[in-house]
Parts: C-alpha cells; sequence; structure tokens
C-alpha cells in the first residue's frame, strides 16, 4: 500500500468515532510501514461538511456513519455525494443503537460506489444508542473490540495480498426501506416527531458546549435554550452536557424511547462483510 490510510466519520456522540479510528488504527499497525500516511476526517460539524474533499486511486478510506432510521442520515446525503473517490479503495461502516441497521450499511456502500469508491469491506457495529443510557449502554464493548480488529485485521490481510479488488456484497434491500417511523398510540406514523427538541432546565452553566458540539449549528450561541434549526435527536447536547441541563420531555419522544428500550432490550451483534 502506498497511498494514504484515511478515516472519514460522522460522530456526534463519538461511538461511531471510536469504531472507525479503532479499525483505521489496527490497520495503520498491521502495515508497520514509517512511511504511510494516517488522515481523520471528522464532518460531524456544518463547517467541516462545507469542505471539498477527494482521494486518489491509491488511497483507502474507512468511511463510517450512524444509522438513523434505519437508513444514513437524510440531512448528510449532499455531503456524502460530494466526495469523490477516483477509484479509491473504502471500508463502509454503520454504527445502530441495538435495534438494527436495516438498509444503512447497502445504501451507504452504495453511494460510495456511485462517487468512485470500491467497497472492498463492510460492516454494521452496534453503539448505545443515541436516545438511551440503557439500549446498547457501553457498546462497542470489549467484546464488539475484538470483532472490530479482527475486522481490521482481515481488511489487512485483503489490502496486503490482492492486487485486484471487487466490490463486497452486503445485506440490504433495493430499493431502500422507507425511514423508520415512531408510531402513535394507534399505531399510526408520527409526524410531526422531526420537530420535537430538547429542553433546558435552570441547571445549565451556560457553558457553551452545546451549541459548540451540536453537529447541525442548531443551538443559539448566544441564548443556548433556542434552538435555530434542525433537530436530529442525536442527543450529543444531552449526553455530553456537564450540568445534566439537556433533556426531552416530550410525550411522543418519551413513548418512543421507552418503546425501544423494551422491545430491543436484548444484545444484537455486529456484521462484517469482506
Amino acid at each position: 500500500m502506498t497511498g494514504k490510510l484515511n478515516v472519514m466519520y460522522f460522530s456526534a456522540t463519538d461511538t461511531t468515532k471510536k469504531v472507525v479510528t479503532r479499525i483505521g488504527q489496527k490497520v495503520f499497525d498491521n502495515f508497520d510501514n514509517p512511511g504511510m500516511i494516517r488522515r481523520d476526517i471528522d464532518f460531524s460539524f456544518p463547517e467541516a461538511r462545507k469542505k471539498v474533499v477527494s482521494f486518489a486511486e491509491e488511497d483507502v478510506v474507512i468511511f463510517g456513519v450512524p444509522v438513523y432510521a434505519g437508513r444514513v442520515p437524510n440531512v448528510l446525503l449532499n455531503y456524502l455525494n460530494s466526495i469523490t473517490g477516483n477509484g479509491a479503495l473504502a471500508v463502509a461502516v454503520v454504527v445502530f443503537g441495538n435495534r438494527a441497521y436495516d438498509d444503512a450499511l447497502i445504501e451507504l456502500k452504495d453511494i460510495l460506489e456511485a462517487n468512485g469508491f470500491i467497497v472492498i469491506a463492510a460492516g454494521a457495529f452496534v453503539g448505545e444508542h443515541s436516545f438511551s443510557k440503557t439500549l446498547g449502554a457501553g457498546r462497542p464493548d470489549e467484546k464488539d473490540m475484538i470483532i472490530i480488529d479482527d475486522f481490521a485485521d482481515n481488511i489487512y490481510f485483503k489490502l496486503n495480498t490482492r492486487n485486484e479488488f471487487h466490490s463486497v456484497a452486503v445485506k440490504g434491500n433495493r430499493p431502500y426501506m422507507k425511514y423508520y417511523s415512531p408510531k402513535d398510540e394507534k399505531g399510526q406514523p408520527v409526524k410531526d416527531f422531526r420537530l420535537i427538541t430538547p429542553n433546558t432546565n435552570e441547571d445549565c452553566i451556560d457553558c457553551k458546549l452545546c451549541a459548540e458540539i451540536c453537529p447541525m449549528g442548531s443551538i443559539d450561541y448566544d441564548d443556548v435554550s433556542k434552538i435555530i434549526g434542525i433537530c436530529i435527536k442525536c442527543c450529543a447536547c444531552i449526553k455530553k452536557c456537564p450540568a445534566q441541563a439537556k433533556y426531552f420531555d416530550d410525550p411522543i419522544y418519551l413513548r418512543h424511547k421507552r418503546e425501544l428500550e423494551i422491545a430491543f432490550d436484548s444484545r444484537s451483534e455486529p456484521e462484517v462483510f469482506i
């Protein structure tokens, strides 16, 4: 391998980052080549998604996104489709909150290949659900890391022993499923779920961290209790608040959260394709 090893990810709560950087570091260490360059590209924040990114044929890109409603987050589609592969090799990685990854992995693979990448390996890994502290709690854990490291070893072996590469087959459907939708008490899809936003309580210390880490730039820096853009329910502002001042109290949101925690409390396992 003569090009750059790139690790590229969207990770509001650092879970996807943990998975893909572990894969990247393991592959990088396996090559043990002082001349090799590793580059990390974090596109979790709006300013990063304004930059034009392209790769060369000799590059390898380990590419990670979270699963939102069973798909690649739709707020990322324009950015993802602006990235140019130019024949670079890619590893597609999605991270889901213990429910299911549905069609997210095949969708990410298709996006990458439509933009000039050859996807030679892919994996779906489990992380703690953005809505919950119990659903997928502590994931990826030690058992997950063993699978992640083995996946990375297999990627290294493939890169180090082959001269020709072909697209890997993954699970999923075409056309893709519709985005998973919460249901109300009558079993009907909730139409206004995307309009639900977090609240701020009196414990807020106005440290501005929530405004700085919001991946959509949707929290007003001057008044962090105000939402000035789209909320994607990543819950970074809730999980990272040092004063635990951010919270959801909408009954529709809380009902959906409880349903997920009850229905999907059994441990899901990663799946890899290589």
